[in-house]
């Protein structure tokens, strides 16, 4: 059997016998403290007394006291000689309110304020030299752009060791990072930022929102920056590797960006907010985006039909070592690979959408037909019928489709075989369409100023192009200036003038052919100075062409025709009526007849031997560059210049050969010489 446990147990210490409420167990601290008191070290089974146990615990207090005055005397020896700092300094630094209520930047009152935050209160001190003080709450506006209407309330601030320590350490990390930063867009201008990255900082900050939180920031860069890395990419065109020494990052960093920021922005809200049929309805297209003389000239019921301009555009490719997508991919009308992507904008050059791209063999009409076909982007159920698609002679053989659809397909007339000039009425026509239609050429145009865009492309970004496209058109909707933004007024009044004049007949063609004057030559005399042509000042000569790219092309014909051998001929029967013979700008062989009528005041009338002379809705650039001439330019430029220079000066002609030397004289005489002597 088990013996019983002891009812009594001596105190380690003082050998005192103890009763089980008087007795405790040994702890580390006591053990250290009774093995130096008694010479001995106790094991687990010993106890001691309460007694003995508050001597173990003065003795541990008296040891840790003598510690910390010997720590307080070396302390206070040591900081004797430096004075202590005050917990707050008053600083010369001009300091904006305090106050939760009021936004310490316009004053406004609440309700919706929030905190300043703290890198944005620094970022303000740097520029500004103006202190935000901590907790001070501001308009959410004021975040969004720049703030220029910063008003201090106090020319002092009381700074707290804290706060002054914060700005220090910001401070010591803004000068680190600048000298790692090549390429700071928080320190360049609007301007600057327009020219690098196509956009102003306030859309490059507003553009930044849609790609947080899907663009990871990491230690070399932040997501501003890997957006700006993408638009410079896009902007300038310029090679990764140029791009990871103005941005101080390696070359994968780089493609990892312009890959990171391209998904965040196609499947994010960005290209979806901004682009395709279903970010616009139709009363939008109709109130915002539709130029008033499309309305008058192509629309019956202006508050109910969409107008939309159609056109391809290319984007070129390498050479791909894929042999069926080589064939698929050559342009036999370029003599080069491309991809073609189907842009449709509306009247104003706003991007509706954005299809494809398209294999290069796919004209036009085929491209059109298969987006209705297969209702791309419900685009079916957003059209009606009715609509009008502003189209050139490419999408021909899509009439018929579109026309079995209800939508009306307004294209420039063509000329049957045999015939070398269109008449009068398809003339005036084909002006008609080609001044709503510019402004498709001038997207596309808009399209290829993001560089990138308009050189040759690597296969291995064949994947990406409709990426690229779509994101470039969505910036330009949201961020640029629409391409027409003519006066409503007198956008209508021009409409009205032209579809007046589209009914009219030229009466000058009619008395040209039924008098043969294209072929007589005794009737006409050669004339210096036409000194009793009117005046023509730039309003009026928009109004006689209806437009500005012939007024743009007059002074390159005219420069031509005062270094050439063209002269003007006056009637001799009618002395207002005017014959020069220009020469065409495309062949050399070719030149053109053209007869002006004038009277006192302004030109009456005109005619042209070329393709589209013959209209009266404006003026080919063959009669705009003679009117320009006489009746503005040549009052203007005394000198016989118009600034417009030959640079063929600076390059050689293989045509312009030395001419030969008949040298059978020089060497009968040499003959002679040589038997005289």
């Amino acid at each position: 059997m088990l013996g019983k446990a002891p009812r009594f147990y001596d105190c380690f210490h003082c050998g005192r016998r103890t009763k089980p409420k008087d007795r405790f167990r040994i702890s580390k601290d006591h053990k250290q403290v009774l093995s130096k008191l008694s010479g001995r070290t106790p094991s687990e089974h010993h106890f001691i007394c309460n007694r003995c146990r508050h001597v173990c615990r003065s003795y541990i207090k008296q040891k840790n006291d003598r510690y910390r005055k010997t720590d307080n005397f070396e302390t206070e020896n040591r900081t004797a000689s430096v004075p202590l700092s005050p917990p707050s300094v008053v600083l010369p630094f001009p300091c904006t309110s305090r106050g939760h209520s009021y936004c310490c930047i316009c004053k406004k009152p609440g309700p919706k304020l929030i905190v300043v935050p703290t890198d944005v209160r620094h970022r303000i001190f740097i520029t500004r030299e103006v202190i935000i003080p901590a907790g001070s709450r501001c308009c959410p506006v004021h975040l969004q752009g720049t703030i220029d209407d910063l008003k201090p309330a106090t020319e002092k601030t009381t700074l707290s060791r804290t706060t002054i320590t914060q700005l220090i350490k910001f401070l010591r990390d803004e000068v680190i990072r600048q000298e790692r930063t090549r390429l700071d867009f928080n320190s360049l201008s609007n301007a600057e930022h327009m020219d690098l990255l196509g956009i102003s900082r306030e859309s490059l900050v507003d553009m930044e929102r849609y790609i947080e939180g899907r663009v990871r920031a990491t230690p070399a860069r932040s997501v501003r920056t890997s957006l700006a890395i993408f638009l410079m990419k896009m902007r300038g065109g310029e090679s990764n590797k140029v791009l990871s020494t103005l941005f101080n990052v390696s070359k994968s960093s780089v493609r990892r960006c312009i890959r990171s920021v391209r998904s965040a922005l196609m499947s994010g809200e960005f290209v979806r907010e901004n682009l395709g049929f279903q970010h616009i309805t139709r009363e939008k297209v109709i109130r915002d985006h539709t130029r008033e003389i499309a309305k008058t000239l192509f629309s019956e019921d202006p508050d109910r039909q969409v107008i939309l301009v159609l056109d391809g555009t290319y984007i070129y490719i390498n050479k791909s070592g894929n042999f069926k997508f080589q064939r698929q991919s050559f342009s036999l009308h370029k003599g080069r690979p491309l991809v073609k992507p189907m842009v449709i904008v509306s009247t104003t050059g706003y991007f509706i959408s954005v299809m494809g791209p398209y294999l290069a063999r796919n004209n036009d009409a085929s491209i059109l037909n298969h987006i209705l076909e297969t209702n791309v982007e419900d685009i079916r159920g957003w059209i009606q019928e009715d609509d009008v698609f502003i189209v050139d002679r490419g999408f021909r053989d899509s009439a018929a489709y579109l026309e079995k659809l209800g939508i009306k397909a307004e294209m420039p007339a063509f000329m049957t075989r045999g015939e070398s000039q269109m008449s009068t009425d398809s003339a005036n026509t084909s002006r008609l369409v080609t001044k709503i239609r510019w402004v498709v050429e001038s997207a596309n145009s808009r399209i290829k100023q993001w560089t990138y865009l308009s050189r040759i492309l690597p296969s291995h970004q064949i994947p990406f192009i409709g990426d690229f496209v779509r994101i470039v058109c969505a910036i330009s909707n949201r961020y640029l200036k629409p391409l027409s933004c003519d006066p409503s007024d007198e956008d209508q009044a021009i409409g009205c003038k032209m579809l007046h004049l589209s009914h009219q007949a030229n009466r000058l063609k009619d008395y040209v052919e039924e008098n043969h004057l294209d072929r007589r030559t005794a009737c006409w005399r050669p004339i210096e100075d036409v000194e009793d042509f009117p005046r023509l000042d730039e309003e009026q000569l928009r109004s006689l062409t209806c437009g500005t790219y012939q007024l743009r092309l007059s002074p390159n014909y005219a420069q031509e025709h005062l270094e050439g051998d063209c002269a003007i001929n006056i009637h001799k029967e009618e002395p207002r009526l005017l014959r020069v013979r220009l020469q065409s700008r495309h062949v050399s062989s070719r030149t053109y007849q053209l007869w002006i009528r004038y009277d006192e005041a302004n030109v009456v009338a005109w005619y042209c031997k070329c393709r589209a002379g013959a209209r009266v809705v404006g003026m080919c650039a063959h009669v705009a560059a003679i009117v320009w001439y006489i009746g503005f330019a040549r009052h203007r430029h005394q000198d016989q210049s118009i600034g417009v220079r030959n640079w063929g000066e600076y390059v050689e002609d293989a045509a312009n050969m030395p001419l030969p030397i008949d040298e059978s004289d020089s060497d009968d005489s040499g003959e002679a010489s040589d038997t005289e002597e």
